[in-house]
């Protein structure tokens, strides 16, 4: 989910008119385009790199060669060394030619800084229909020597910054985020949202973990990251909703990978429920953007069957803008004129959002939840009804409350405890669990 702010606005009350209506929208869209970077990016957590950052400070890296370089892994093709225009980096080739999830499409230098080497990346991934797809992201590894078994890698999930290709944060020249771990870092774009001309699966959890573990195939295949199989996946918001469908695919679809555990920062979760008289524009601008994304994947759902006229107007927004565009365009319509028939109570649209639902799995891999007590956005107490549904089926979930900590800054003020537990899993440390009933 993202951060909407426009304070004074209760949400639930429908709209004002005349001057009215375009002060409330401005005050929305004026939030949005704060949220919209602070939910990209973890924030500055101790330790953690901002994944939209730009480039100054750092390097111009020349192209890998040599003993380090980019390498075919068994019968893989060799990747592109890619040297011409940023934008064109994400065309992809077509046709596509077959690759197996992780292999390499083609990379490009981005930067060295603090001893780090930073590349972009395009690689094979899987969708929910479980088509071959390519993917792009970054991988941001340490120049110093690897120890022998390969450096442990750090999954990054982003939270929303939009569905269009422009919306990429692997395309602002950044590094992956950094959790204070010895370790590589990857950080995936997701299915659909750097290539041009494609359409983001948003929230479509198949599409979404599959990038994510899938990045970490493609940071083992870079040879000169040097990356080992053990590994640990965050994600806030968006990514959040992203982790948790890592942490249950981890193992199952990459069973060659150790998965230690994911973090999950106020997840996008419980995505067929609203929460209060002041939960619900989040979800309906949440909702709306998972209708065309999830329809991306779910061949069945049509969106116009769903929306309003009003809505079917601002529609290429989606397509063209990024998420400040969106809210900017769909934030004013009513509730009572935005959806034709609701796809939160009507099918396919609502058995698709419930199996993208993340929660409902048991895997050995734990879980830390985390969650603010004042964030508006994903409110604590959906954090709270996700917490005791993974307690119901037994899923090792630690949940850590920050006192006063909203949207924006939950990353940054939990961040001491999000680095101890990614470094203590990694260590092969037990994980705790605050369910009851469970070893604590």
């Amino acid at each position: 989910m993202f951060r909407v702010l426009a304070a004074g606005v209760r949400y639930g009350r429908g709209m004002p008119g005349g001057h009215g209506r375009r002060r409330w929208a401005l005050a929305v869209w004026a939030g949005i385009a704060l949220a919209s970077v602070s939910c990209a990016s973890t924030a500055a957590t101790p330790g953690v790199n901002d994944a939209t950052s730009g480039t100054a400070g750092g390097t111009s890296v020349a192209p890998p060669s040599g003993p380090g370089a980019a390498t075919t892994t068994g019968t893989a093709r060799e990747p592109e060394t890619f040297t011409g225009a940023v934008d064109d980096f994400y065309r992809v080739p077509d046709p596509l030619p077959h690759g197996e999830p992780g292999e390499l499409i083609r990379t490009q230098a981005v930067k060295h800084e603090n001893n780090a080497t930073t590349v972009r990346i395009m690689y094979h991934s899987r969708d929910a229909q479980d088509r071959d797809r390519a993917v792009t992201g970054v991988i941001t590894y340490p120049d110093a020597a690897a120890p022998a078994d390969g450096w442990p890698v750090m999954a990054w999930a982003h939270g929303t910054t939009g569905m269009s290709t422009t919306c990429a944060p692997s395309r602002r020249g950044g590094t992956a985020p950094w959790f204070g771990l010895d370790s590589v870092r990857v950080a995936s774009d997701f299915i659909g949202l750097g290539p041009i001309g494609e359409r983001h699966a948003y929230l479509s959890g198949l599409s979404e973990g599959h990038s994510v573990i899938d990045s970490v195939r493609a940071a083992r295949r870079y040879t000169a990251a040097h990356a080992g199989t053990t590994w640990v996946a965050a994600g806030v918001s968006q990514g959040g909703h992203a982790a948790l469908f890592t942490n249950e695919l981890g193992q199952a679809y990459a069973p060659e990978l150790d998965l230690r555990g994911t973090v999950t920062i106020a997840p996008a979760s419980v995505l067929d429920k609203t929460f209060g008289p002041d939960d619900q524009l989040v979800p309906r601008m949440v909702g709306v953007m998972a209708l065309y994304g999830i329809a991306t994947d779910h061949p069945d759902i049509h969106p116009d069957d769903y929306v309003s006229d009003a809505v079917k107007a601002q529609e290429s927004s989606i397509d063209t803008g990024c998420l400040t565009d969106v809210v900017k365009a769909m934030a004013p319509i009513p509730a009572e004129t935005f959806y034709k028939k609701n796809p939160i109570e009507t099918d396919p649209a609502r058995a698709a959002m419930i199996a993208n639902d993340p929660g409902h799995v048991k895997v050995a891999a734990p879980l830390l939840l985390v969650y603010g007590t004042a964030d508006n956005f994903v409110v604590p107490a959906r954090v709270l009804y996700l917490y005791d549904q993974l307690c119901s089926i037994g899923q090792v979930t630690e949940i850590v409350k920050i006192d006063g900590a909203g949207h924006d800054n939950v990353s940054t003020m939990a961040g001491a405890q999000i680095n101890a537990w990614l470094a203590e899993r990694l260590g092969a440390k037990p994980a705790p669990s605050s369910c009851p009933d469970q070893p604590g």
